[in-house]
């Protein structure tokens, strides 16, 4: 098959990843892949260093010049699909659709799950210009069948598949080491792109309180909310108590480097990946049940969930994980073995070939 992947975002972060990744696994099966993204975008850079074959196009904004662009390289490329994964682009790709004969089928990623508006124009587009939707969570679909009222048939669910053989359970002191953290301490850790509803601000409040000064939180991840992180470390007076790293590209590594996993996000999440990498190296993990999280994870079964927004009840979760290595073993053991057997690379890419062949035709 010859599948194109579009993407408007410049930003950086899990829905990025997902897209290469599994372009990757579709290039080694044997299927053309390109994808079209802004010329500034991350991804873009991203894709060219993995061998993906790239096209800068004006996909992040919308305009009759930006469609007509859109077009002409749809109809040049021929291809069988078309993955789009935000809303410009999306936009963009169903317009220029309707203006071409026998167009290729759009299928659209939804991997956040922030309300699609309840609109004339929003359903035409996820149900007319729209052949089928894949969303990375159950949750999500749920979401856009019970408030959207879009035919559940027309939606599937295909959690983001996780690399065992990459993020998997290691000595932790050795990978303590090798980063340069200090050996003697311990590390609770958060793995996501500096955004806002990731709760970074609500992590470091509740980090601020516990008063063991043997802990440091470890801050991996870059993105637009460093400046506003910064502050907030310097306004509770944490100096080395909190390490920022900024992106990283070895995150099997840092995650091993932790005591202790904490997502707190309060928006936007589909099924977070870095929960899933966190599983796969046998955490103990803190989060919410924000999005389609809870596809992954179960309250005092392979996670402890707290109330979003909360530093209080993030604090309580750590101080129960310190001061109950049975929970935590529990914890960990149930979330590795959950991730290996439902959220692997192979589980996923199997279940996205299946609706491309579906929505091509290969396969009824």
């Amino acid at each position: 098959m010859k599948i194109i992947h579009t993407e408007a975002s410049l930003g950086w972060g899990g829905q990025e990843i997902r897209i290469l990744s599994e372009s990757v696994g579709m290039i080694k099966q044997g299927h053309h892949i390109e994808l079209w993204a802004a010329p500034d975008s991350n991804i873009l850079h991203e894709a060219a260093d993995l061998n993906i074959i790239t096209k800068a196009l004006p996909i992040d904004k919308k305009s009759i010049r930006n469609i007509l662009k859109i077009r002409a390289k749809i109809k040049k490329s021929q291809p069988d699909i078309i993955n789009t994964h935000s809303s410009t682009d999306t936009w963009l790709v169903a317009l220029a659709n309707t203006t071409i004969s026998n167009p290729p089928p759009l299928m659209r990623t939804r991997h956040i799950s922030a309300p699609v508006p309840k609109n004339f124009t929003s359903r035409w587009l996820y149900t007319k210009a729209t052949k089928h939707i894949v969303t990375t969570g159950s949750a999500l679909k749920k979401q856009l069948v019970e408030e959207n009222k879009f035919p559940e048939r027309m939606i599937t669910s295909v959690p983001t598949g996780i690399d065992t053989k990459r993020f998997h359970p290691g000595d932790s002191l050795e990978a303590k080491k090798n980063l340069g953290l200090p050996t003697e301490n311990k590390y609770i850790g958060i793995l996501a792109t500096l955004r806002s509803w990731k709760g970074h601000l609500y992590l470091i409040e509740a980090f601020s309180k516990l008063e063991l000064p043997e802990w440091k939180l470890l801050i991996v991840g870059d993105g637009p909310m460093k400046k506003t992180i910064e502050e907030k470390i310097k306004a509770l007076n944490l100096g080395d108590s909190v390490i920022m790293v900024g992106q990283q590209k070895n995150p099997e590594e840092w995650l091993r480097a932790m005591d202790i996993f904490c997502l707190p996000s309060y928006a936007n999440e589909g099924v977070p990946q870095s929960i899933l990498q966190a599983m796969l190296t046998k955490l103990p993990i803190i989060t919410t049940s924000v999005g389609a999280i809870l596809d992954a994870v179960t309250d005092n079964e392979s996670a402890l969930i707290v109330e979003p927004k909360n530093h209080l009840k993030i604090q309580e979760a750590i101080i129960k994980i310190i001061n109950n290595v049975e929970l935590a073993d529990i914890i960990s053991n149930n979330s590795q073995k959950k991730a290996v057997t439902k959220f692997s690379f192979e589980i996923m890419m199997s279940s996205m070939l299946d609706v491309f062949n579906h929505l091509t035709g290969k396969t009824s």
